[in-house]
């Protein structure tokens, strides 16, 4: 049995546009997620959202429209910690997908190591207390340990307006480390001012990646209007653009599709892909964006 949608949802663009920007050849989509189908894989009872379906036939069929790849999917919040319908595209992908689990401080070994086989690389702390009801660092911390020897790293969303209280507690987890969105900063402030540059040091002191990606989550002037310019989300560029210039080895990009718990529209996929220039502005840049940066976090040795 299917449950209905959380109310108001907003599901994916059935028919994104072709993007303009051509997309180099290995181009990585380094977020992006799989919603059931439902009937198949149910989700988890404890989720905060219930999702339309966006499965693994969806999101390949995305992957060729836009011209990307590879995939890295990352476990959506609504699955909890039923990794099932991330490995099923992860495994379905053919050895073009990657994962990032979501699982538990008791996690075994044997479970770590399958999930390792399976083709996951890295494991999700959720810290955005809209979406989860508590991230306590001592059972994170244990986590962490744990996948520190397989060579995993942990991917982190948060605010960016909780990093101060975070950060000592980001520094010493034993793996890298690779921020969702940006860091999510309030775009209305300074791409100069106090807050970016806090998040950019602690870009530089640890071992850190940085996904330029979301721009539709960011935005305050939202997206073109219907049928004008390709350039979207300028008030993002900015801040996508300082990332890419000061970290131009640690960043990756991603389409973070289906996107989930957006409130004011729904993206086409294509003009998120057009963005990509605008803050990877040189070929060189983008290269490393697409292509060489998450090949050689998710696929090292065939990068």
């Amino acid at each position: 049995m299917t449950e209905p949608k959380t109310p108001g949802w907003l599901d994916w663009y059935a028919h994104p546009s072709k993007p303009e920007f051509r997309l180099p050849p290995g181009t990585v989509d380094a977020h992006c997620h799989v919603f059931g189908p439902q009937a198949e894989f149910p989700f988890a009872p404890e989720r905060k959202y219930t999702p339309c379906d966006g499965g693994k036939d969806d999101l390949f069929a995305l992957r060729d429209h836009l011209g990307v790849s590879r995939n890295v999917i990352v476990q959506a919040t609504c699955h909890g910690t039923d990794n099932s319908a991330m490995v099923d595209a992860v495994r379905a992908a053919g050895g073009r997908a990657r994962g990032i689990a979501t699982v538990r401080p008791d996690v075994g070994d044997r479970e770590l190591r399958e999930l390792d086989a399976a083709g996951v690389r890295g494991v999700r702390f959720n810290f955005v207390k809209r979406l989860v009801d508590a991230a306590p660092h001592e059972a994170l911390a244990t986590i962490a340990q744990k996948i520190a020897p397989l060579g995993w790293h942990i991917v982190l969303y948060f605010e960016s307006v909780d990093l101060p209280e975070l950060a000592g507690f980001f520094g010493s987890l034993p793996t890298p480390l690779v921020v969702d969105h940006l860091g999510r900063p309030d775009v209305t402030q300074p791409v100069g001012g106090r807050e970016f540059g806090r998040f950019l040091r602690f870009v530089e002191r640890n071992d850190v990646w940085v996904k330029v990606s979301c721009p539709e989550r960011l935005t305050v002037t939202g997206p073109p209007a219907l049928g004008g310019e390709r350039h979207a989300y300028r008030d993002v560029v900015p801040f996508g653009r300082r990332v890419v210039a000061e970290f131009p080895d640690r960043v990756l990009w991603g389409s973070d599709w289906p996107h989930p718990n957006l409130l004011g529209h729904m993206p086409d996929d294509g003009l998120l892909v057009d963005y990509v220039p605008q803050v990877a502005v040189t070929a060189e840049q983008q290269r490393k964006l697409l292509v060489a940066n998450p090949a050689h976090l998710y696929w090292p040795g065939n990068d």
